[in-house]
């Protein structure tokens, strides 16, 4: 639930209960990082080697760090990059097209 005149948001991340301030316009983005977030402690925790949340939270945060450092870095995966020569492909093809186009 969430207290919307309030702007605060409750949230549940590895079975526990949060409640955050939130901008409503911000709302979809934290929600999409809540998600991504107990992800990746329910990875951590179904392994069952590390025992308390706290330990749970920090190793998540290591890889989450870690993740955007490599892509930061250019050593992992840029969506934006990704999307630039998606871009680049989609620009290409067109031309290709028109130029075609123009022989018939």
């Amino acid at each position: 639930m969430s207290d919307e005149k309030e702007g605060l948001l409750d949230v549940t991340i590895l079975d526990k209960k949060f409640r955050v301030a939130c901008p409503e316009n911000m709302r979809p983005e934290l929600l999409n990082a809540v998600a991504y977030l107990d992800g990746k402690m329910r990875e951590i925790s179904d392994l069952g080697k590390v025992v308390t949340v706290e330990r749970i939270a920090i190793m998540s945060a290591l890889n989450i760090a870690h993740e955007l450092l490599t892509t930061r870095l250019g050593t992992g995966f840029d969506i934006n990059e990704f999307k630039r020569r998606i871009g680049s492909m989609e620009a290409a093809i067109c031309s290709s097209l028109a130029e075609q186009d123009e022989l018939f």
